[in-house]
């Protein structure tokens, strides 16, 4: 059986391992590097899922060799650091009025 494995930054990967996901933290594009090459080499691995952070590490090489082979397959997880408060508030807010209201209602600040 293959496996699924996702090489993250250490900030998330305790989230993936509590989803019993197999996962590869990295603190470095060095290490991320190491990692996602060992993984191509693996006959094990099934899917690769590749932090976006960490992107820039699949060089010409790695990723001629992506192209050339079904197994594994590689996905880029966009993960992001950071949550933006004010568009998560506004979608909360837009989701209440909905469902209070029945429709969609923008407010916008006046001039």
């Amino acid at each position: 059986m293959y496996k699924f494995i996702v090489i993250a930054d250490e900030s998330v990967a305790d989230g993936f391992r509590l989803g019993g996901v197999e996962v590869i933290g990295v603190d470095s594009d060095e290490k991320a590097h190491d990692a996602f090459s060992k993984l191509m080499a693996d006959d094990e691995a099934g899917i690769i899922a590749l932090d976006e952070r960490y992107e820039k590490v699949i060089d010409e090489r790695l990723q001629r060799k992506i192209n050339a082979v079904y197994r594994p397959v590689v996905v880029i997880l966009p993960l992001r650091q950071e949550l933006d408060i004010e568009a998560f508030i506004n979608d909360r807010m837009r989701t209440m009025v909905r469902q209070a209201v029945g429709f969609d209602i923008t407010l916008s600040k006046g001039a």
